[in-house]
């Protein structure tokens, strides 16, 4: 069982993580790799809606996507964009990358190899990788603009339709460990996490929800 406390926090977390940004059109969208296809859903929408005119998928696989995606998850996710109505042209992928700064230098190696011309990125994770993965182009690629997107979801919808509580309360607290530590490593711009949220953070973490600790 859960506690009340321990939703009350990672409902904190999941708002902190969000980066609110006004959508407008981008040079070209990047869905990052996980184990969530709305990622894939997200940048068919937006594709469809005219905020880029070209998508790349970037991912490999983990040991949380390794039995659901066997073919990788940039692999699954340009499937399920072609499934909903995306043409293939209009898809990259990017198959080798094991975490957000391989995502990032790997697609960015991808484009200027296509000739890809790029002065803004529309960057589309799970909706509490936002702020993480902002953080981590905007160290990686900061001549560019980021406009940050995910699904436009509720915590209970999402939580639901993942359909593994825990998985998502430890991606949420592990997001909140690398905004905390990475940037000293330059791995991501140095970012405010407010005090309630570190107090959540801790929290979490001492209720066990450790998974995705580095």
């Amino acid at each position: 069982m859960i506690s009340e406390q321990s939703w009350a926090d990672a409902r904190v977390l999941w708002d902190y993580h969000q980066m609110h940004h006004e959508l407008r059109p981008c040079s070209v969208a990047i869905g990052l790799g996980s184990h969530d296809l709305g990622v894939a859903d997200t940048a068919a929408d937006l594709y469809k809606r005219g905020m880029a005119p070209l998508i790349v998928f970037t991912g490999a696989t983990s040991p949380t996507t390794r039995e659901r995606m066997p073919r990788g998850e940039a692999v699954h996710y340009r499937e399920r964009a072609l499934e909903l109505g995306v043409p293939s042209l209009a898809v990259l992928v990017e198959p080798k990358a094991r975490n957000t700064g391989e995502n990032i230098r790997l697609s960015r190696v991808l484009l200027a190899e296509a000739g890809v011309g790029v002065t803004s990125v529309l960057l589309i994770s799970k909706p509490y990788e936002e702020r993480r993965a902002y953080a981590t182009a905007r160290a990686l690629w900061p001549e560019v603009d980021i406009v940050s997107a995910s699904a436009r979801t509720t915590f209970d919808l999402y939580v639901n339709a993942i359909k593994d509580t825990r998985l998502v309360f430890e991606m949420l607290v592990g997001a909140v460990q690398r905004l905390l530590t990475y940037p000293a490593q330059g791995f991501m711009i140095e970012v405010a996490v407010p005090s309630d949220v570190t107090a959540a953070y801790e929290r979490l973490c001492s209720a066990g929800f450790t998974g995705r600790l580095v």
